[in-house]
């Protein structure tokens, strides 16, 4: 996939489906800093009104774009209608309804998009170190089985994230990721232990059954258009959106 245009992040069609990543001028999420000088009720105006911004240049109504609640963890839910609510707390979410988009959230982790344009549904997951480590894309995918999709006509998409040469962990973590992940062994460049988020995502896929699996493969990191957690601290995030045209 291409890197987006300076204009505006670029829409990938997959079929009927399409997919696009943000990056830190849509202002999807605001960085700790902005709140507090915003107050929390006049960012939270602000966050809506770009993400409302950002759903209208896709075609996409904002009361219909799905957020999940992100927590590290590996629980997956198929959705058929926007959250009344509380966004739901999962790491992953699929739907068939072509009225709705999902969103995932991210800023080092991978976001992982999966669609299956034939069988009319699509998914979205929130790949961190842990949730690569529990299997959160596989269990995606299983999910997306259930409702419709078949596995050798699911396209992947696995957005910027922060990259092996980056990813610096103690060698322990590395070990313990890369024998719940294979792939996920890496080393930085200093030659320090670290994980490799987009390969172990790939070996995922591909070893469930999805061989077109395709990348955006800046590093969050190293690519000041993105917010990045572990350049910056705590930050904003950017966002993977994926859906179905009508």
């Amino acid at each position: 996939m291409p890197e987006p245009p300076v204009g505006g992040p670029s829409v990938l069609a997959i079929g009927a489906a399409r997919a696009a990543f943000t990056d830190r001028r849509a202002g999807i999420s605001l960085t700790p800093e902005e709140v507090e000088r915003l107050g929390p009720k006049t960012a939270a105006r602000v966050r809506g009104d770009a993400r409302a911004k950002v759903a209208a240049s896709f075609g996409l109504a904002s009361g219909r774009v799905v957020y999940m609640r992100q927590t590290h963890g590996t629980e997956v839910r198929h959705v058929s209608a926007p959250c009344a609510a509380e966004a739901p707390s999962v790491d992953g979410v699929c739907t068939t309804d072509v009225s709705l988009a999902l969103a995932v959230l991210v800023a080092d982790c991978a976001p992982v998009l999966l669609a299956d344009p034939v069988g009319g549904v699509v998914g979205a997951a929130h790949a961190g170190r842990p949730g690569v480590a529990g299997g959160i894309v596989p269990r995606l995918l299983e999910l997306m089985t259930a409702h419709g999709a078949e596995r050798p006509r699911v396209t992947a998409l696995v957005g910027p994230a922060v990259c092996g040469l980056c990813y610096e962990v103690p060698a322990r973590l590395r070990e313990e990721t890369a024998a719940a992940a294979p792939g996920a062994w890496a080393t930085t460049r200093r030659g320090t232990p670290s994980v490799d988020l987009r390969a172990a995502i790939e070996v995922q896929l591909r070893s469930a059954g999805v061989s077109d699996v395709r990348h955006d493969r800046r590093c969050t990191y190293e690519s000041p258009e993105l917010f990045s957690y572990r350049r910056e601290g705590p930050t904003g995030d950017f966002a993977g959106y994926v859906w179905l045209e009508p």
